[in-house]
Parts: structure tokens; C-alpha cells; sequence
């Protein structure tokens, strides 16, 4: 039987190449977006015209209710969730004194609790099929803590902390929770770097060069086929943090 996959974010960057390779490697996957309704649609579009069938469905994951109604879909639909990948995620760079409640809140809300909540639906399903891969996209922020990037490296390491702490609750079930930490990736979350920026990132870098979306997929993609990982954190990032 065929594997179901809810891949969170899953519209652009990191998330888009997630679910257009586990997709390709005849995963089921329901692409999950919020605002993003165009990008959304021409990964459909895309996949469709390689006679791949993916799922979007758009749902504010930083909303229970909202994770609650996606989560019946993929269950109404095939019945069961095999893989989960929490990749939504927002960033904002600010001096930690000029963060405000609500900057603190929204980032919390849609980096971490999303996590929750998604993990929260799918684990009826995963422990009842005794199977299942949970993988959390946290962020080399969440192991050394990012300058004016406080609350999202606040909220990347709870992410850690969940995955490792998880990981030994469901072990007994044979369901694996992992985290991958990516270093600086070729996304839009990054496009706010100078070219200088970018440039002198490269130099620190020991492969040279900025990481691809495709680079973290391909972890997940074996993430999902390994069957004796778990609690571990993944830092794909070229070398720039050893």
C-alpha cells in the first residue's frame, strides 16, 4: 500500500521540493499551503503533467481547527497519515528589545505550535498502523541562536527539543520523529541577504556554496525510507557549522 505524506509549507522553497520528490518516489502526498495559492497550483500543475497525483489543501497551520479539517481530509481520502514533514515557518529579523508581544506570539504560533498541533492529529493514525516518520524542519538557528533572530531561533530549538523528547515516547510504537536543521538555503526566507552578505556567508561555508532546496529534500526523502532513525538532528548545511 501506497505511503500518505502531509507536507507543511510544502507551496515554495524547501517544502515545494519535498513534495515534489516524495511525490515522484509514488509517495501520496497532500502539499499543504496558506497564502501561497498560485505556487500551490503550479506544483499541481507540474506533477500533473509527469501523471503525478498530489493533493493541495490550503489550511493555516497555526490554527488547531484548520490542522484538524486538513488532517481529515488526508484520513477521509486514504485513510491513514504514514509521514509527516512541519516545514510552515516564518522568520523576521529584529533587535531582541523591539520584538513585540504579537511579532513573539505569531512566531511562536506558526513555527512551533504548528508542530503541535499537526503532530497532535496524526499520531491517532500513526499508532494505530504501528508506523510512521515524523520529520521537523528546524534551523541551524536552533542549535547556536541567530543575532536579532531571537524568536525564531527560540523557536527552531523548541522544535529540537520536541523532536528529541518525542522520539522517545513513540520509539515503543515504531514511530521515528527527526529533525533536520538546514544552514542558509537558496529560499525566500533568505532573500532579505545583500549580495555581499551572501557572499562573505559562502567564504565561511566549507563547500562554498549556498545550499538548494533539493539538498534538504533528499534528506528527508531518506528520513522516510530509513527505518532506524530517531531523535536525531540533521544539520545539512555545507560544513558551515562543525
Amino acid at each position: 500500500m501506497q505511503k500518505v505524506a502531509i507536507i507543511t509549507g510544502a507551496s515554495r522553497g524547501i517544502g515545494r521540493a519535498c513534495a515534489a520528490m516524495l511525490a515522484r518516489c509514488g509517495i501520496k502526498v497532500i502539499a499543504n499551503y496558506n497564502k501561497s495559492e498560485n505556487e500551490a497550483n503550479n506544483l499541481k500543475e507540474e506533477l500533473t503533467r509527469e501523471n503525478i497525483e498530489i493533493d493541495i489543501f490550503k489550511a493555516d497551520v497555526s490554527k488547531r481547527e484548520e490542522v484538524k479539517q486538513m488532517v481529515e481530509f488526508a484520513l477521509n481520502k486514504y485513510g491513514k497519515v504514514d509521514i509527516l514533514v512541519n516545514n510552515a515557518g516564518i522568520s523576521q529579523t529584529k533587535l531582541f528589545t523591539d520584538i513585540t508581544d504579537e511579532d513573539w506570539q505569531n512566531m511562536i504560533n506558526t513555527n512551533l505550535s504548528s508542530a503541535f498541533y499537526m503532530i497532535q492529529e496524526v499520531l491517532p493514525s500513526m499508532i494505530h498502523e504501528k508506523n510512521g516518520s515524523i520529520i521537523n524542519i528546524s534551523s541551524v538557528w536552533g542549535i547556536n541562536g541567530g543575532s536579532c533572530e531571537v524568536h525564531y531561533s527560540a523557536a527552531k530549538a523548541g522544535m529540537i527539543g520536541m523532536t528529541k523528547a518525542l522520539a522517545k515516547e513513540l520509539g515503543p510504537s515504531n514511530i521515528r520523529v527527526n529533525a533536520i536543521a538546514p544552514g542558509i538555503i537558496d529560499t525566500d526566507m533568505n532573500k532579505g541577504y545583500s549580495e555581499q552578505e551572501i557572499k562573505e556567508i559562502k567564504e565561511e561555508i566549507p563547500l562554498g556554496r549556498i545550499g538548494e532546496p533539493e539538498d534538504v529534500a533528499k534528506c528527508v526523502k531518506w528520513l522516510v525510507e530509513d527505518d532506524y532513525t530517531t531523535g536525531q538532528v540533521i544539520s545539512i548545511n555545507g560544513g558551515w557549522l562543525i
